[in-house]
């Protein structure tokens, strides 16, 4: 029904308006009562092979909503309620700010791919520990998604770092450092090797002066872009790894156009969809094959199937997260993922999903 009837009309809408009619109406939804829970207990999956601990916390299923779909935290028990493993929210930072001008999105449908340049448009971090605090009962785990202000210059962004995990320490299941976005200036020279060490540092340290005053002490985890070049690649994980980071997710948008056809591919911004498909499962190889596994990774970017996930999963992936997918896919994408996973997982008789991790290498 999506596919033939709700996504022509979503479509024939600007992208950005089309946007914010769908959270406005997942958002109205997630305050139904009971709605969210009834509708997780038909999408939810089922299957024991799928469900893995990380970090003392249970996932029920491997696929997450990634960041950059639900930057306010609006719609967390609608987006819980459609089969989702967890939800990240964000990328929010300390104080609110509006991002760039319009037109910043643009869908590119003949390569099942969109452009945007958002660039960290969202109300602030005490607006979303206010409303993240509002959901009492979270049917998945919510991770955070962190940056800095556009006006803050580089060699302060710790400080907004930190901030935003002061604000949000008590309402945050885990935190992504968000340093790869290539739509706030001068954001991805934060990926340098030394530089990234002290910030994941800097939010460690953060994070566990806050232990005591939240009783509780979110995992770290840090976002690195697919474009550095592969020497910056692996010093940039060898400094997450060193910095004591818990987990890294492969990645962010990319600047390439390399084989797009649609006349929106010159557009400025970051590039996210089918696209970054090889790419991304090539960079989580990669790294996985540097931490030699002793890190869990998330894998991001390109999944539209349970066989895109899979390859990702075999790369070397613990989890992975979905954004676009979504949009050209609709709210039936997660169920449809969860289940076909479990399917692959038997047919090549696979009894936990853990045992397929990096079995590529």
């Amino acid at each position: 029904m999506y596919r033939r009837l709700l996504r022509p009309a979503l479509f024939r809408l600007d992208p950005e308006d089309a946007h914010h009619l769908t959270l406005r109406a997942l958002g109205l939804a997630s305050a139904v009562p009971a709605w969210p829970s009834l509708v997780r207990r038909l999408t939810a999956p089922t299957e024991l092979r799928l469900t893995q601990t990380l970090w003392g916390r249970t996932f029920s299923s491997p696929l997450g909503l990634a960041a950059g779909l639900d930057k306010n935290g609006e719609a967390v028990p609608a987006f819980g309620a459609l089969g989702f493993g967890f939800v990240e929210v964000g990328t929010v930072t300390p104080r609110a700010q509006p991002g760039n001008a319009r037109p910043r999105l643009f869908r590119l449908p003949s390569d099942e791919a969109l452009i945007n340049r958002m660039g960290f448009n969202n109300a602030g971090a005490e607006a979303l520990r206010a409303r993240l605090a509002a959901h009492f009962a979270r049917p998945v785990p919510v991770w955070v998604n962190i940056g800095k202000n556009k006006v803050t210059p580089n060699e302060e962004a710790v400080q907004d770092y930190r901030e935003a995990v002061r604000v949000l320490q008590a309402v945050a299941d885990a935190f992504v450092v968000n340093v790869s976005s290539p739509n706030t200036p001068g954001l991805r020279a934060l990926q340098a090797a030394g530089d990234l060490a002290a910030l994941v540092r800097a939010v460690l340290d953060e994070v566990e002066a806050g232990r005591v005053r939240t009783l509780s002490r979110p995992p770290v985890l840090v976002k690195l872009a697919p474009d550095l070049h592969p020497a910056d690649f692996e010093a940039s994980v060898g400094a997450v790894l060193e910095a004591g980071a818990d987990g890294l997710i492969i990645g962010n948008t990319t600047l390439r156009r390399e084989g797009l056809t649609h006349p929106r591919r010159g557009e400025t911004g970051g590039l996210s969809g089918r696209p970054l498909t090889a790419r991304s499962t090539e960079l989580v190889r990669a790294a996985y094959r540097l931490t030699r596994g002793r890190m869990p990774i998330v894998g991001v970017g390109g999944i539209f199937t349970a066989e895109d996930a899979y390859a990702k999963i075999r790369a070397g992936a613990r989890l992975v997260e979905v954004y676009t997918a979504l949009i050209y896919e609709g709210p039936g994408l997660p169920a449809r993922l969860n289940r076909d996973l479990a399917r692959l997982l038997a047919r090549d008789g696979v009894r936990h999903l853990t045992e397929a991790v990096g079995v590529d290498l």
